[in-house]
């Protein structure tokens, strides 16, 4: 096996199940071992967080048996957070570079924030909750992140039996975020911020398109406030760097160099990459991830809204095989199989898709113009990409 290799992963959805609540999230223990034997070569990238009580690295070490958060085991899995502005190492040291003091102190403050707003919102019609209902709901549906405060709303999918009001949530969730940012704004921190939807239907001159639930499609299920530049196709130029100063001691884009002060422009990141990236060291890189939305606006116009938290990144990966040579691949995991209502995949296995030739059209994934190029497709979801990850592993370490 070529051992120049380069694995960057999302994570809910892609190695462990969709859940209403996310308090509930697991982790396969023998998926966190395979990851140590990739050390080096496997990094995640996630809009969640490593830290803190909703973090990945307690879900870790409730999966490891370990009792509180230490280095002891030296088994968290490496790579970036919050978007691409959390950087963290096996040995769970999480910094942020290029975030500033007043930015952390304002992020610390909104999850109260959003709770108060969302308290008031549903203490009125329509929603007309008790003050016990609303804090239920609340303490699974405010994720208290560090850097990706995030209101999660698949409790309230289940909870409002009307469809109407889950819609109606959706919609005046857009304006408590606009008021956070407005908020945001009074302290002088205006560029500071932006609203991310996930799923969503990609972005337009305002930012990102929220997707309104229809039908059976729960659509955005995630509110979450972000960094500006916290977008994961500038965290693939992130750990790339980190790579490279892996393999040869040397960052090719500075030691410096983060997600807050790159690029944000798909032409932009691949013209730094071909300037600074040595081709002869450039990996194969295999991008995993499960949130993709291709939506037609209607039967009669060629007009189709593609969007979703991981298009970007899988895109980007993509161009820079194209770019490099190098052979990348984009892996899409099913995640429909969870306890949300996503859009799935008519597959029963694991399914190439050949580059050379147009997607297949999948209902609300990929289109037949899609420019993105699913190269293998996990229909059964996150279990059947963790037993390829795993033998991956054992494969690469055994070379």
């Amino acid at each position: 096996m070529n051992k120049n290799l380069l694995i960057i992963q999302d994570l809910d959805g892609v190695c462990m199940g969709l859940v209403r609540d996310p308090l509930t999230r697991t982790l396969d223990p023998d998926y966190i071992n395979a990851s140590k034997l990739l050390a080096g070569h496997f990094y995640v990238l996630t809009n969640g967080e490593h830290i803190g009580g909703r973090g990945l690295n307690q879900i870790v070490d409730t999966a490891l048996g370990a009792e509180s958060q230490t280095a002891a085991h030296q088994s968290y899995l490496p790579g970036l957070a919050g978007g691409g502005v959390q950087w963290q190492d096996q040995q769970g040291r999480v910094t942020h570079p290029g975030v500033s003091d007043e930015e952390l102190t304002f992020l610390r403050s909104v999850p109260d924030k959003a709770k108060a707003y969302l308290t008031s919102l549903l203490n009125k019609a329509p929603y007309n909750l008790s003050n016990a209902d609303i804090d239920l709901l609340c303490h699974s549906a405010i994720l208290d992140n560090l850097v990706s405060p995030t209101i999660n709303i698949n409790v309230f999918h289940q909870h409002f039996p009307q469809p109407e009001l889950y819609l109606q949530l959706q919609k005046d969730l857009k304006g408590i975020m606009q008021a956070l940012l407005d908020e945001a704004d009074v302290r002088n921190l205006s560029e500071s911020f932006f609203i991310h939807y996930a799923p969503n239907l990609g972005r337009d001159a305002q930012g990102e398109r929220i997707k309104f639930a229809r039908g059976q499609d729960s659509g955005t299920t995630d509110f979450q406030f972000m960094l500006q530049g916290a977008i994961k196709e500038v965290g693939v130029l992130v750990i790339l760097n980190h790579y490279y100063f892996e393999q040869t001691g040397h960052y090719p884009l500075g030691e410096s160099f983060n997600a807050r002060t790159a690029p944000r422009d798909q032409e932009k990141l691949l013209a730094l990459a071909e300037q600074h990236f040595d081709p002869q060291q450039m990996p194969r890189i295999i991008g995993v991830g499960d949130t993709v939305t291709s939506n037609p606006q209607s039967t009669a116009s060629d007009v189709v809204l593609r969007g979703g938290s991981d298009r970007g990144f899988l895109t980007l990966v993509q161009a820079l095989g194209a770019r490099f040579q190098s052979d990348n691949a984009v892996l899409y995991v099913d995640s429909s199989g969870g306890e949300l209502d996503r859009p799935g995949l008519q597959l029963d296995r694991l399914n190439p898709l050949p580059g050379s030739q147009p997607n297949r059209h999948h209902d609300g994934i990929c289109d037949q113009n899609d420019p993105l190029n699913l190269n293998f497709v996990f229909a059964n979801g996150h279990q059947q990409y963790i037993t390829f990850f795993r033998d991956l592993a054992a494969a690469f370490a055994n070379a």
